[in-house]
């Protein structure tokens, strides 16, 4: 347990949350695909001293004195993140993902200027041009889907299309819930042929690139990459810009996020960040990679023999789209529910084309980067599959319900979650 003596003496309403959080933790397994556990180290840098230091500005280059040590914890992260993603340049302050989206849009773009992006019922994700969203008053954007929506294959003639008609400014290969992976060099090919910047969001499947075990956009000719920095990368909560080696493109981004987005980088955020990345340059990192991916792929045989239909036929990557209203007659706010009951932690989530509400979808979406990062391998991501079937089945069950609990709580103890990663 982390050492909250302060907290504790000065705020027990608050140590009575972060107590509470931690044995929730400790007790369940987290398959939301977007989360994961961060090392002690990270932790203890993104709660570190750096929280007091404002930074406007970059590196050398800054509105406030006193920036030594700031300079150089930043300097760290932005070399480790060009080594990691084969980047000539990167940029480390990006409060989140969305923030990281809007700055690297409004880099490249000018209002009114238009985004090919992955549909959102396809995958998409909000700050790809949802119409709630403030950025969707600013930009233009239009779609491309799947062909077929049981192999996840990406309708590349209709992308082209689209491409054609409306001359976009950038073309956006990119997720927030698709399971196999981008034929990038496909993208390129279309960009070059209207003129149009490629980016690539890759904000879930960060840390399989990182590792080795997905393909690098850049290495296919990509402009930029944006990123979250949490997730299949093991760190804090935060954002990332990063691109390949055009300077101008990068001068834009950094003006784009300081001054026009964001005022004072979260120097503790940044500070965690560069120790992630140090985490992930270590050898071990690629056999985690790897290992994730190996537990998705057991995870997608057990509901594949349980007759369950997955979203694009299976995955590639961390995560796994499950229709359990089609499949099961779940809803997946009834799946949702009944699974946190036992301690299985994961998302209802919309399928392509969905019959039914964003609030009450047909689809329930999980993935490994968590119960990889406690140790667990294929025999555990099976068993746990298996505990996921049987709770849905049971969910009416309470007695059922209890012993399937417990049996999540065992596997969880004999897998506690690791201070360290190196």
């Amino acid at each position: 347990m982390s050492d909250y003596q302060y907290i504790k003496e000065q705020d027990p309403d608050v140590y009575a949350a972060l107590v509470g959080e931690e044995e929730r933790e400790r007790i369940g397994i987290e398959l939301i695909p977007s989360e994961n556990y961060a090392s002690r180290a990270v932790r203890e840098a993104n709660g570190s001293i750096f929280t007091n230091k404002y930074s406007e500005g970059y590196p050398g280059r800054r509105y406030y004195g006193g920036q030594e040590f700031t300079d150089a914890v930043e300097t760290i992260a932005i070399d480790r993140a060009k080594q990691l993603f084969k980047a000539q340049y990167a940029n480390v302050q990006p409060l989140g993902g969305a923030a990281a989206n809007v700055a690297m849009y409004f880099a490249l773009m000018e209002p009114g200027d238009t985004v090919l992006g992955m549909d959102l019922s396809h995958g998409g994700h909000l700050t790809h041009g949802h119409p709630t969203t403030c950025i969707n008053k600013v930009f233009n954007f239009v779609r491309y889907k799947m062909k077929d929506v049981d192999t996840g294959e990406i309708d590349y003639d209709e992308l082209r299309a689209v491409a054609l008609e409306h001359k976009p400014k950038i073309i956006l290969a990119g997720f927030s819930a698709y399971t196999r992976e981008l034929d990038y060099a496909k993208f390129v090919e279309i960009a070059k042929e209207v003129g149009a910047y490629t980016v690539a969001d890759i904000a879930h499947i960060t840390g399989l690139i990182a590792g080795g075990v997905l393909q690098n956009p850049f290495d296919h000719g990509f402009d930029v990459m944006t990123m979250t920095t949490h997730k299949s990368l093991r760190g804090p909560r935060g954002g990332m810009i990063v691109v390949r080696e055009e300077v101008d493109i990068a001068k834009r981004i950094n003006k784009a996020v300081f001054p026009g987005m964001q005022g004072g980088p979260q120097m503790h955020t940044v500070a965690a960040k560069a120790v992630a990345f140090g985490e992930a340059l270590h050898p071990s990192f690629k056999d985690y990679a790897a290992q994730v991916v190996k537990n998705a792929k057991a995870m997608e045989e057990v509901f594949k023999a349980a007759e369950v239909r997955l979203l694009c036929g299976g995955t590639d990557n961390h995560m796994l789209l499950a229709d359990v209203y089609g499949s099961l007659g779940v809803t997946g706010q009834e799946a949702e529910t009944v699974l946190d009951e036992v301690g299985i932690t994961l998302n209802k989530n919309m399928i392509a084309d969905e019959p039914r509400t964003a609030m009450d979808p047909s689809g329930i979406r999980f993935g490994t980067p968590a119960l990889t990062t406690r140790g667990m391998r294929e025999a555990e991501a099976t068993q746990l599959a298996e505990l996921m079937l049987a709770t849905l089945k049971a969910k009416e069950d309470n007695a059922a319900k209890v012993q399937l609990r417990q049996q999540v709580k065992d596997l969880c103890e004999r897998f506690p979650v690791p201070e360290r990663f190196v």
